[in-house]
């Protein structure tokens, strides 16, 4: 690797969102456009998930994982994305410039524009606080797909399953391609996280569905032999099982970001951002789910595909400067939004400014009922029932918002039914 490379933009991620607004850049007309991904092929989670459905808005057609990163690294190619595989990058600095890292050694490389597209990680266990012994056998989703579709390995046979996000039917889909036979699905709240839906696969293939219940410790000697739940109004049993697989309870992958200059979000755990993906520092973007966790490959693709229009606006002169903005906080119930920040005057459509991000998007704390408001200064300029549950998305647009004047903030709130 050379001591120095300079590039227009320089995307940090090879998942669906750093290649769509690699892709989109060169459609804007940026010449030089470089990815860099430390794995050592393109195309992110979907590689790890052998199973549809994935591409259908993008491309048309309905693919299993891999086929669809494969889709989106030959997209790059022929657009003419430089792509540079195995390669991290260490260290982000002011204006654009980074270090990276690769089997060659180190290299400093300069970019007009950085996005940053690193996306999420599921937590451990030692972030979720379950006790007991610590056998062979607990893993998360990610390492479940890898073990299945990279390595053609099964890391147990009768595992219990942590967690209804929408990440768990990919779970059990993994499971029961696997041969994997789940022996059951705890779920602390009382209806499942992700859609109603969710509760037809495990029934079609038998597997119990546990609602209200927690799981309280693990058991084992050398690998998983069973676990301890804890049910509703404290009920305890015991679930004979060989392994335990937690899903969800992504958070992003900000290493890098908590190690800069950049300001950090503590609500949605990544950088904070204006309504065109803009950072604190204006030389570095972010897209994807490096934003909040958790959208599908295919969101995270169209919102990559808009920061990259931003960032080309950005690039010919035709982006709005980020002097003046708005600030926008999380009132109560609220676990983040996103933007946290509104450039004003918001630049309306058909101004030949990129919309970029068009919705406040909010997350809740937990599951609640009540009004979804927005306001300002005291005054509701936005406002709708909710019945939500934590990590469902909720959006607010944009262009339905009488955005104040500079200095000013916006309030998200909900406000409880008396």
């Amino acid at each position: 690797m050379s001591n120095s490379v300079d590039v227009d933009v320089l995307v940090i991620g090879g998942g669906p969102a750093g290649i769509a607004a690699a892709v989109e850049l060169r459609k804007q007309g940026v010449q030089r456009v470089t990815i860099v991904e430390r794995e050592a092929v393109l195309g992110g989670v979907p590689r790890h998930c052998g199973h549809p459905p994935f591409g259908m808005r993008e491309f048309g057609r309905v693919y299993s994982g891999p086929v669809y990163a494969a889709r989106l690294a030959a997209m790059a190619k022929e657009h003419g994305v430089t792509v540079r595989v195995g390669t991290t990058v260490t260290r982000l600095e002011s204006g654009g410039r980074v270090q990276l890292a690769d089997t060659e050694g180190r290299a400093s490389l300069a970019a007009q524009r950085v996005i940053l597209a690193t996306g999420v990680r599921e937590s451990p266990r030692s972030a979720r606080l379950v006790s007991g012994d610590r056998p062979v056998g607990v893993i998360n989703t990610g390492a479940l797909q890898s073990f299945v579709y990279l390595r053609e390995l099964m890391p147990f046979r009768r595992p219990l399953i942590v967690g209804t996000e929408l990440v768990a039917i990919s779970a059990v889909l993994t499971c029961l391609k696997a041969g994997i036979r789940p022996v059951g699905i705890v779920e602390a709240g009382t209806r499942p996280t992700t859609r109603r839906a969710f509760t037809l696969l495990p029934r079609l293939f038998g597997i119990p569905l546990w609602y209200e219940t927690e799981l309280d410790h693990i058991e084992g000697n050398g690998r998983v032999e069973g676990v301890r739940l804890r049910g509703p109004g404290g009920a305890v049993r015991h679930i004979d099982c060989d392994g335990v697989l937690f899903t969800g309870k992504f958070t992003p992958e900000a290493a890098l970001v908590r190690g800069s200059h950049l300001l950090l979000d503590p609500g949605t755990g990544g950088p904070v951002v204006d309504q065109y993906g803009r950072s604190s520092d204006p030389s570095y973007f972010a897209a994807g789910n490096l934003l909040r966790p958790l959208e599908t490959a295919g969101w995270s693709f169209r919102e990559g595909t808009r920061i990259g229009r931003s960032v080309a606006a950005d690039l010919h002169g035709r982006m709005p400067e980020a002097l003046a903005s708005v600030s926008v906080e999380r009132g109560e119930g609220i676990k983040l939004v996103m933007p946290q920040r509104l450039v004003v005057p918001h630049a309306p459509h058909g101004s030949g400014v990129p919309q970029g991000l068009e919705h406040l998007q909010v997350r809740v704390a937990q599951q609640i009922e009540g009004t979804l408001e927005v306001t300002a200064g005291g005054r509701v300029l936005c406002e709708k029932r909710v019945s939500a549950l934590p990590e469902r998305r909720l959006l607010i647009p944009l262009r339905q918002l009488e955005i104040p004047a500079a200095g000013g903030t916006l309030r998200v709130a909900i406000r409880l039914d008396a």
